[in-house]
This record gives C-alpha cells, structure tokens and sequence, in this order.
C-alpha cells in the first residue's frame, strides 16, 4: 500500500502526530510525545532565532526519538497603512474600554516566514522531519533542507493543494479538514468554500497522489485515529486533544473555554491575524464579524489584537483571544501527553 510507509520514512513507532500549535505548547509536549513513539512537533513559527535554539537543545537532550519542527512559508506583504490606519479605527472603542494606548509597527507581527537565517540556526541539529503551513518554501531553502537527510511534509486542504505539494517536493502530505482548530493551511486559494471535512478530503487526496496522508481535522480519540486509518491514511495529527495535557502550555483561561460549553462553538475567523483560523466564539469574533473585511493581511492584523488580549487576560476576560480549538473536544484530557499519545494509539484504554 502506497500509505504503509510513512512510520519507515519517518522514523516513529506510533501513526500519531502531535499538531503543531503555536502559543500553547514549547518543547515539553513535543518531547513527551516523541519519547512515546509518535511525532512530537515544536511550532517554531513565532519564535525568534534564540529561542528556536533553546528549544531544540531542549529536545536533543531530552530525546533522540525524531521531531518535527514547523514553520510558516508565507510571503510578507508589504504593510499597508491606511489599511491598518482604518483597522485601528475599528477598533479604537475597544482600546477606549480598556484604556489602551494604541501602538503600531510593521514589527509587531510576530509570525515570520522560513529563512535561511533560519535554516543556518537549527542545520547543527541535523532536524530528522520540517513540516511547513501555507505551502512550500522557495526551492533553494527546500533544496537544502532536503540535502540534510531532512523530510519534509506540508499541509494541503484541497486535491489541488495536494497535487501541487507532491510536484514540488515534499515527502507526505497533511490532509486538513475543515474541523480542524488553529490556521487552515490553505495557500492556492483563499475561497473558503473549497474547503471540506476530513473524512471527504483524505480519500479524495490520497487517490490522486503517491506519497503518504497524514488525516488531520476533528480527530480526539482512538476511535478518529482508526476511522482516519481506515479511510487509507498512514497517520492521523492530532492537536486539540492535546490542549490540556500537563506539558502544554495552555493558559488557565484557555483551559477554561476548552472544558466549558463554549467550545461547541467554534468559527473561522481572520480576526486575529489575518488568515482564517478556527477557536471558540468570543466577544470580538462576533462583534466584528468571523471574517472581516477590514482585518490587514497576514500577519498584520495581529498587531493590535494582540495588545487588546493583552490588557483583557490581565483581567481575566478572554474578549480578544484567539481560543484556538478543532470542532472535537471530546478527547482532551487533563493527563500527560505520554499518555494521551498511547491512548490514541490503542496502546492503552
């Protein structure tokens, strides 16, 4: 079977893949979920440089089991500041309520595309898997990493995604369901309605490609894992189970949403940084709208969000964060992710 040679290709004893997921994790979770058998992941996509270096010293002395680090691909646009002039006016009541003062720069947004500044800091940890969002990056930089030993994945969310992906290179695709929590990885098209469930893309993709299908979106429990094997994936990532286990970082307010009714609702939104990512329903997404057409770019939009959150967390209002979170609550679990990682394996009831 086409799909059967993902663990080989990877190096990992589990078909289970820890989702990347920027703000709440560091090291920790990536690690314990390596040491498990499966693919720990370390969201590196808004670290600096320094930082990125620490952690992986972190893993490597932690762990020689593989990890994977990911990382955004996007292209910067240039920052357009009478858009970002008529968003601050958006928001200005809100910073008027919280009695913020406004402060904006091109250097607020804290998500920065794959570099070879980059690539120079982690090549001494000889990196065993880079998974990316939003694509590839430019062939040079792919180039490179390939010539590593590195293996490389990528997320898709369509057929047309998929296909692209495997032409230009990358070693096995991540099938994106619309369930899934966090930045959709849609990067050919912004037309949202393109986007299908798990259980619809996953076959679709894995008949028009040869390399292997990691299923991704909606997946909790062993159950998910075994449906997404059953539809011929070689692996399910797994993210927003993760949320409560004891590595994460997860913030208590965060916690609370997740084990609330609130996480029944969950949404698209561009709100917060400029692309459509799913969270839980708050206060903003539903006075400004899931998508709107006012929000900058990617990843503008971010820069003054980021300072309302800031204000509001310190007084325990959850208004203006982005409560990243899937559509599947069901399997999130306040225990260590090594167990988490055995339960969705079938290793342990």
């Amino acid at each position: 079977m086409k799909n059967n040679n993902l663990q080989r290709l990877l190096g990992i004893e589990l078909p289970i893949i820890q989702s990347p997921m920027a703000g709440v994790q560091d090291s920790a979770l990536a690690i314990a979920v390596s040491k498990a058998g499966g693919l720990g992941s370390l969201p590196c996509g808004m670290l600096t440089i320094d930082k990125i270096v620490r952690e992986m010293t972190l893993i490597k002395q932690a762990t020689t089991a593989p990890c994977n680090l990911n990382f955004f691909c996007h292209q910067m646009p240039q920052y357009n500041e009478a858009r970002q002039i008529k968003w601050r006016s958006t928001l200005e009541h809100y910073f008027t309520e919280l009695g913020v003062e406004i402060e904006s720069s091109p250097q607020g947004a804290s998500r920065v595309p794959f570099s070879h500044q980059i690539a120079d800091a982690i090549e001494p940890f000889s990196p065993e898997v880079i998974s990316f969002h939003f694509g590839l990056p430019e062939r040079s930089l792919l180039q490179r990493i390939k010539g590593w030993g590195c293996k490389v994945i990528s997320t898709a969310t369509t057929v047309k995604e998929a296909l692209w992906l495997e032409a230009n290179g990358a070693d096995a695709i991540i099938a994106q369901g619309l369930e899934a929590g966090g930045h959709r990885g849609m990067f050919l098209s912004n037309d949202l309605t393109t986007q299908l469930g798990t259980i619809a893309l996953v076959p679709q993709i894995i008949d028009q490609v040869t390399i292997p299908v990691i299923a991704a979106g909606g997946i909790a429990d062993r159950l998910g894992v075994e449906v997404a094997l059953q539809l011929g994936a070689c692996a399910a990532q797994v993210g927003t189970a993760y949320l409560l286990c004891s590595e994460a970082t997860t913030s208590q307010l965060h916690r609370a949403a997740i084990t609330s009714e609130q996480s029944q609702h969950t949404a698209l939104t561009n709100i917060f940084s400029g692309k459509p990512a799913r969270g839980i329903v708050n206060r903003s997404m539903q006075e400004l709208g899931y998508l709107s057409a006012d929000a900058p770019a990617f990843p503008y939009a971010s820069i003054e969000m980021g300072q309302l959150r800031q204000r509001a967390e310190q007084q325990g209002r959850t208004d203006f964060t982005p409560l990243w979170c899937g559509q599947n609550t069901m399997g999130c679990k306040e225990v260590s992710a090594t167990e988490l990682t055995l339960q969705l394996a079938g290793k342990v009831l």
